[in-house]
């Protein structure tokens, strides 16, 4: 960044502090309602302080979109989907505090006792939010200033005091048409509503129209910012995290690059149709039909689309499927939008907060895997057999209910086996419910973990993720194809060895196939990873044939929090495994690469002592083995007993991660 940006941002602390992160400005939060005064949702947004607007949605039940703000006061609110004046009730939400807020337990809107809920959390902020109120005048060109510092993406208005429609401001309509957010209406050529003028970045203009502007009456305006390589986000105050835009749909399916990966969308056809939005908390899975619509402009409840696949996002942005073409929006045709991003600019600090292992798994209630946080990633096994349901299931936010197995060559499945992931302290639902099962559980983050879904082209393709950061260790499985491997890629070994998460096999460098390999030589960068095209072993297992889908998982070493790294084994000796951390390793996984041997999965819940360790073995059904003592605690990692069988030197990748505090989850 520029030393003056610099310089301009630290002059500015005392009024804003330092760049923000996503998390500091928005918020999807799920819960459930209790009927009860007093429930708090903590979802870490300063609205006290800060001020902003909760926009809440009952999913379960047919009921109006409630908008509360600071501005207008916590007992207030209107409804997106109707014309409807103001509505008060101060027993709705009771208070805005500074990590989220309160509600009380009148109002079905809110906290009805038998409703699911999502609340959406949108702090003022520059170059992301804003809320102006405003009394009317009827002058036309009259000016309103609000305090965005940037492009206006998306500005909504509501009078307040009489019932009338919501006027939508969207910078790619321009300041000549109006589209209304409460109908499912076309845009239309009104230079009444903001006297034919677009808003700059510091005042909104308005005509004479009532529904903008008329005399006497109150008006509230929620204004959404626009970032064109100007935000001021992020470590260095230079990340975009909103945008607001429109494309004009294919006759086939086609992505829409927005730069980053977003968290939430929301998506309208400019010539007619609903307002529909998704999040990634209630799911926006890659070709997965249990994609949960929302409409801004319905009570409708929450609605899955079955088998049908609409939206997926994609690290650059989202993908619009085949079927929303199809059934929702049409060919040639166009689509207004607005869509933040997901994540967090900060790397992890504390290892509890990314990594979690639970083996005591609720038998009834969701999460299933209660880890304190919200996950991204669950890896799974009945360590006893007590059931059919002896795989190693491996499930993730980005594809929603469906699972791969990583001791098998299967292609995915889908179904009610594995709930969704609409929670934000673990997993959903889980067919393994009652059993002795254990599960590890990651939440992606910078520097230390990422998920990226790709589909295959049969051409080398550079795929894009958001681990900002070089891999250091990817596993790769086609969804599509059965009997296909599950390669995975140790940077430190080269763009051509390879070993297979499902096998035990050694360490093996696949001759070229057609001029190519799996990774096409060519080694991971901290914004993408190389893929080969076609069958790069001559056989089914590939990591980019066309007509396939697939999932790249990928880890990094991040200081104090996990290592993926090596080391040369020693079968007479113990040693200690360095792996820079300060109170020893909750999980370890080690592979043999020089001879062939299986993926041993050793943590601490189920215990790393001095003594036998129970051991699973990722690449194989079998049930937990508590004989023999390979590990052993070491407050660096873990240290190596001497104990292995094996009488050949080892060179061993090695992934584990460790709690800064030394909390066992």
């Amino acid at each position: 960044m520029a030393t003056k940006k610099k310089m301009l941002q630290a002059a500015a602390g005392s009024a804003g502090g330092d760049p923000l992160d996503i998390t500091d400005v928005f918020s999807t939060y799920v819960y459930d309602g209790n009927g009860n005064s007093g429930q708090t949702i903590n979802n870490g947004i300063d609205l006290d302080g800060k001020g902003g607007l909760v926009w809440f949605k009952q999913r379960n039940a047919n009921r109006d979109n409630g908008l509360f703000d600071t501005v207008r006061g916590q007992g207030k609110y209107v409804r997106s989907n109707t014309d409807d004046i103001e509505a008060t009730s101060p027993t709705m939400l009771t208070a805005f505090n500074s990590n989220g807020f309160t509600l009380g337990g009148g109002g079905g809107i809110v906290n009805n006792g038998s409703g699911t809920y999502v609340s959406w959390t949108f702090r003022k902020a520059k170059k992301f939010f804003d809320i102006v109120q405003y009394t009317g005048n009827g002058v036309a060109g009259r000016t309103i200033p609000h305090n965005l510092g940037c492009t206006v993406g998306a500005m909504f208005i509501k009078r307040t005091n009489v019932q009338d429609n919501w006027p939508c401001f969207h910078r790619s309509l321009g300041g000549g048409k109006v589209i209304s957010i409460n109908v499912a209406d076309q845009a239309l050529n009104a230079s009444a509503y903001w006297n034919g003028t677009a808003p700059t970045d510091s005042v909104f203009t308005l005509g004479s129209d009532n529904a903008t502007n008329n005399s006497g009456d109150n008006y509230i305006a929620y204004i959404f910012a626009h970032n064109n390589n100007d935000g001021e986000f992020g470590p260095d105050g230079d990340q975009d995290i909103i945008k607001c835009g429109n494309f004009t749909t294919q006759s086939s399916a086609f992505e829409v690059n927005l730069g980053f990966e977003p968290q939430w969308i929301m998506l309208k056809l400019a010539s007619a149709g609903s307002w529909y939005m998704y999040d990634v908390m209630r799911g926006i899975a890659h070709d997965d039909g249990n994609q949960s619509t929302l409409y801004a402009n319905q009570t409708y409840s929450e609605f899955q689309i079955g088998s049908n696949d609409f939206v997926n996002a994609t690290p650059t942005g989202f993908k619009i499927n085949q079927n929303m073409i199809n059934q929702a929006l049409g060919g040639n045709q166009n689509v207004i939008y607005m869509a933040i991003r997901r994540g967090t600019f900060t790397p992890p600090e504390d290892a509890t907060k990314v990594f979690g292992i639970n083996s005591n798994p609720s038998s009834s209630t969701d999460p299933y895997h209660d880890v304190g946080f919200t996950s991204d990633m669950m890896l799974t096994k009945d360590k006893d057999n007590n059931t059919s349901y002896n795989q190693w299931f491996l499930t993730d936010r980005l594809r929603g209910n469906r699972w791969l197995e990583t001791n098998s060559t299967n292609y995915e499945s889908g179904g009610s086996a594995f709930g969704n992931w609409d929670n934000h302290k673990g997993s959903g639902t889980s067919a393994l419910s009652g059993v002795s099962d254990t599960g590890w559980l990651w939440k992606r983050a910078p520097g230390f973990f990422d998920i990226a879904t790709y589909d295959g082209s049969n051409s080398t393709q550079n795929i894009s993720h958001n681990l900002g950061v070089q891999p250091e260790m990817i596993w790769i499985k086609n969804r599509s194809a059965n009997g296909t491997s599950w390669p995975v890629l140790f940077t430190s070994l080269g763009a051509r060895k390879y070993l297979y998460a499902n096998t035990g096999d050694a360490a093996i460098t696949l001759p070229l196939y057609n001029g190519t390999d799996f990774f096409a030589n060519t080694l991971p960068t901290s914004s993408v990873f190389t893929v080969g095209g076609g069958n790069a072993g001559g056989g089914y297992d590939d990591v980019g044939a066309s007509g396939s889908s697939y999932v790249a998982y990928l880890f990094a070493s991040l200081p104090g929090i996990s290592k993926v790294g090596s080391y040369t084994g020693n079968s007479s000796a113990s040693q200690n495994i360095d792996c820079g951390f300060t109170s020893g390793a909750r999980f370890v996984l080690i592979k043999n690469i020089t001879q062939s041997d299986n993926w041993m999965v050793y943590d601490s819940v189920r215990g790393i002592v001095s003594g036998n360790d129970p051991y699973l073995r990722m690449n194989s059904t079998a049930v937990e083995y508590t004989s023999g003592d390979h590990i052993d605690p070491y407050s660096g990692g873990f240290a190596t007993t001497g104990n292995d069988p094996s009488t050949t030197e080892l060179v061993t990748p090695t992934f584990s991660t460790q709690s800064h505090n030394n909390q066992h989850l």
